[in-house]
């Protein structure tokens, strides 16, 4: 795959070490840069029209390659789409695959402007917050992020809002570390547009989420 060899040509061994260290699953890293990864995304966008790129980010991803995965998310990442379909189905099927904090992110990145294209498909989402994989389990809150963003949700998105907040609850007591970071950092954000919002969920369910998420979460809000 000619995709696969740009990639490995900007390989730097001395970063590999490194980076299998930080992300910590078993896979081969090439030690490729983020911006080299962007710029070499940029260049496949570009040449392709949605159903190519959506071909290409399945071949990429199935290697198992650290930055081959990277790049197949985002090539994947784009808010308007004509037909997100396939987009939508590729990305739920790599969830199964999730086992680091930077592949996972990087899909949930994409799939955060699905959502927002169509939020029925929360309801796909919902079954992953009692997943057995971790990843995924975090994966259902980082897809959700912007609804944590938003400065002026209108009455749908504050419905959409407590449901996700009530999946929080629900995980509030998940002791895994991806999941008590993904929670603090859902909080987070929400508490920049509404604190008191933020600060209630913190006084009926912080006491069952580890410390560390507990003052991360809280980080913007003032007693």
């Amino acid at each position: 795959m000619q995709e696969l060899k740009a990639l490995e040509a900007e390989a730097d061994p001395g970063r590999v070490a490194k980076m299998a260290g930080y992300h910590k699953a078993d896979r081969l890293y090439l030690g490729v840069s983020s911006q080299a990864i962007e710029a070499l995304v940029a260049g496949w966008r570009a040449e392709r029209d949605l159903a190519g790129r959506v071909a290409l980010a399945a071949r990429l991803w199935v290697t198992d390659i650290h930055e081959a995965r990277i790049a197949a998310a985002k090539l994947l990442t784009q808010a308007r789409m004509p037909d997100d379909g396939e987009v939508w189905r590729l990305i739920t099927l790599w969830a199964g695959d999730f086992d680091s904090l930077a592949i996972s992110d990087s899909a949930m990145i994409a799939a955060q402007k699905r959502l927002l294209a169509e939020p029925a498909r929360l309801d796909q989402l919902e079954p992953w917050t009692r997943d057995a994989n971790p990843w995924k389990r975090r994966a259902a809150l980082t897809g959700t992020l912007p609804w944590a963003k938003m400065n002026h949700p209108k009455p749908a998105d504050l419905a959409i809002r407590e449901r996700i907040l009530a999946w929080a609850a629900d995980l509030a007591d998940d002791g895994e570390w991806p999941i008590q970071k993904a929670i603090a950092d859902w909080l987070y954000h929400l508490s920049k547009r509404d604190s008191d919002r933020a600060r209630a969920f913190l006084d009926e369910y912080g006491a069952r989420m580890k410390p560390f998420a507990r003052r991360e979460a809280a980080r913007r809000i003032t007693t």
